[in-house]
C-alpha cells in the first residue's frame, strides 16, 4: 500500500483559503484577471453555492468558498473588511492591475516602481479581497536595500 502523502502534490505547507459572496462569479473573475486554472470546485446541493474550489494562479494555488454565516465563514463583505493581503508577482503587474480595475477592483495603490524593486500597486477585489500585485524589475544587494528603506521611510511623516 502506498503511503498517503501528508501535504497533497502540487500544494506548499500555506495555501490561502478566500471566502467570498458569489464563489461562481469570484472563481471567473480571478480566471480573467490573473489567468487562475480551476483545479476543481464541488458545490453544495442546492448547486448555487461553491463549498469548496481549488484555483491555480501561476505556480500557486488558493482554496475558495462561498460564505456560510451558519458554519462562521464570512466574506469581507460580511465582516467590514479583512486584514490580510494576498502578494501576487505577475509577468506585466500594469496590465494585470489595469485588467483587474477593468473588471471591477478598486484601486488602492497605484502601480509605482517601489524601493524594494518591485513595481507594484494593490486593489481590493469585488469580493473585498485585497491583492498587492508585483513585478519583480530590480535585484538589490542588502546594503542598496537598506539605503533605499531608509531614504523610503524618511519620507513618511
Amino acid at each position: 500500500m502506498t503511503e498517503v502523502k501528508k501535504i497533497p502534490e502540487g500544494f506548499q505547507n500555506i495555501t490561502p483559503m478566500l471566502v467570498v459572496k458569489d464563489g461562481l462569479k469570484a472563481i471567473e473573475y480571478y480566471k480573467k484577471v490573473f489567468g487562475a486554472i480551476d483545479k476543481g470546485t464541488m458545490m453544495m446541493p442546492d448547486n448555487k453555492s461553491v463549498a469548496h474550489a481549488t484555483l491555480e494562479i501561476g505556480n500557486s494555488k488558493i482554496m475558495l468558498s462561498d460564505e456560510f454565516p451558519e458554519m462562521k465563514s464570512l466574506s469581507p463583505e460580511s465582516v467590514g473588511g479583512t486584514p490580510v493581503s494576498l502578494y501576487l508577482y505577475v509577468e506585466n503587474v500594469d496590465k494585470t492591475f489595469n485588467l483587474a480595475i477593468s473588471e471591477g477592483a478598486t484601486s488602492l495603490d497605484p502601480v509605482v516602481d517601489q524601493f524594494w524593486g518591485d513595481r507594484h500597486g494593490a486593489i481590493k477585489d469585488p469580493f473585498g479581497h485585497i491583492w498587492s500585485i508585483a513585478t519583480h524589475v530590480k535585484d538589490l544587494t542588502r546594503e542598496e536595500m537598506k539605503k533605499a528603506a531608509e531614504e523610503a521611510f524618511s519620507k513618511i511623516k
